[in-house]
């Protein structure tokens, strides 16, 4: 359906990304702060200001790590858009991901929403490296099949448990510092988190390659991507937009 217009919501702990697709083109985007306590009235006041100057949607997919939202998004479809066929990812859904995870229901639905979008538009083996409050590294096989991967604390967490717990520190602005020698604790600081995280990426990739005995393609995504990728040796692409596109294929297989 080339014409159909698709909302996409990616709820994270942090920030949630919403998508507006017309076909398969990405028209338009937004970036707010996740609200635990929003009301279903609230998010529903959110969506239809952002989409004000948008056509109606013809469909709508989600997925959510936030369980207080996720509830609160049901009531959103259920009461504003009930004539609009709705996808949220959970289990039942179908993905064509298959999950080689001792617990599926473990794997968090971003993460299998970002192997589809990678395997889609990269093909495999393939690494997804998410910065958002964690760090998520997620291996997709040649088969298109999720691995498992690792995680770890993301940046601004490290950032506010440093500040939080070192007497003489202090949170600072999230920048590239002159030299990775920083002359100032500020720029001490900076290069910790940017070299020091970008050493963690190309370590753990490398460590990934030796396992699976392959080069992967190393997609980044997520809102803090851009901070680390260009000292990122390993990384190959930069997909800002991989959760919604993701979202977009998963609402395709559901509703096509």
């Amino acid at each position: 359906m080339q014409d159909r217009v698709l909302l996409t919501i990616d709820v994270g702990n942090t920030n949630t990304v919403i998508g507006c697709f017309h076909g398969e083109s990405l028209i338009e985007s937004w970036r707010i702060k996740t609200d635990t306590r929003a009301t279903a009235d609230e998010l529903a006041l959110l969506l239809r200001g952002l989409l004000a100057d948008s056509p109606a949607p013809d469909g709508i997919a989600s997925c959510s790590t936030v369980p207080a939202v996720l509830h609160e998004l049901r009531a959103v479809f259920a009461r504003y858009y009930p004539k609009v066929p709705a996808v949220i990812v959970e289990p039942g859904v179908k993905t064509g991901v298959p999950l080689l995870y001792d617990n599926p229901r473990e794997v968090g639905a971003d993460r299998i929403v970002n192997s589809l979008a990678a395997y889609h538009l990269y093909g495999g083996p393939a690494v997804v490296v998410d910065f958002g409050t964690s760090t998520n590294f997620d291996v997709i096989s040649d088969k298109g099949e999720f691995l498992g991967g690792a995680l770890a604390p993301g940046i601004e967490i490290s950032i506010d448990a440093l500040a939080a717990r070192g007497a003489r520190l202090f949170k600072v602005e999230l920048a590239r510092p002159r030299s990775v020698i920083g002359k100032s604790t500020v720029e001490a600081l900076q290069s910790g988190m940017v070299y020091g995280f970008a050493g963690q990426i190309d370590g753990l990739v490398r460590r990934i390659s030796e396992e699976i005995d392959a080069d992967p393609i190393v997609i980044a995504t997520g809102g803090l991507a851009p901070l680390v990728i260009d000292e990122c040796e390993t990384v190959t692409e930069h997909e800002p937009d991989l959760t919604l596109i993701g979202l977009r294929l998963v609402f395709d297989r559901n509703c096509s």
